[in-house]
């Protein structure tokens, strides 16, 4: 309890306050969490804090899940370069909607910036090797194979 009832009537408060709420009560404004913890929180997406339409601001998440399913299935049917180019595709594509949108849901995963480039790097790293990909690759970057008959060669 932060605060406590004193002979005047008047409370003392141990944690950080701010000014009174509209009760006339101070307020917590420090981002540390309380010594003792009285209650638990609820989790982001129930009750009070998901809408009426919460399935419907899952769009973002379903259109990358989706793509990356087809991707996976025209992998498994032997469209291998293809398949991964849309799985990078799809992932690229969850780095700007996370960039673009103001709220993604489930999309949203640690901060946006966080997400932006963990989305981006996985993204073009699947798309570089998709291209780079044996046999015929697309895309050949001179110095790589260099480097590696440099490390297999004694």
């Amino acid at each position: 309890m932060p605060a406590e009832d004193t002979r005047d009537g008047e409370e003392t408060v141990r944690d950080a306050i701010s000014a009174p709420d509209a009760e006339g009560r101070p307020r917590r404004v420090t981002r540390r969490f309380p010594l003792f913890t009285r209650d638990t929180a609820r989790p982001e997406g129930g009750g009070r804090a998901a809408s009426g339409a919460a399935p419907a601001r899952q769009w973002p998440l379903l259109v990358v899940l989706g793509t990356v399913a087809l991707g996976l299935l025209l992998t498994a049917f032997d469209a291998f370069r293809v398949g991964t180019l849309l799985i990078g595709a799809a992932l690229l594509a969850g780095a700007v909607l996370r960039w673009m949108l103001p709220g993604v849901g489930m999309l949203a995963v640690r901060s946006r910036f966080t997400d932006i480039s963990t989305y981006g790097v996985l993204g073009l790293a699947i798309v570089l090797l998709a291209l780079m990909a044996q046999p015929h690759p697309l895309l050949e970057i001179p110095f790589l194979s260099n480097t590696l008959h440099f490390t297999m060669t004694k």
